[in-house]
């Protein structure tokens, strides 16, 4: 699953990135941030992702995230 994302920089995902852990656990997640358009990208092989939760952690710390198709 991939998400557009308003992160800016490595320290807008470290807000995020706890909520990230506990939603879709730790090594199932990354955000490129040298990249012009931080796209969020989550392996979810094993695991139901709860979309609704993801985007209530990001819009709790002031971003926005949708899904890219």
């Amino acid at each position: 699953m991939k998400f557009k994302t308003t992160l800016k920089c490595s320290g807008c995902v470290a807000q995020v990135a706890s909520a990230l852990d506990e939603i879709v656990g730790k090594e199932n997640w990354k955000v490129d941030v040298a990249q012009p358009v931080k796209i969020l990208e989550i392996e979810s092989s094993n695991r139901t992702v709860d979309v609704d939760k993801i985007e209530d952690a990001f819009q709790q710390k002031g971003f926005k995230l949708e899904p890219i198709v």
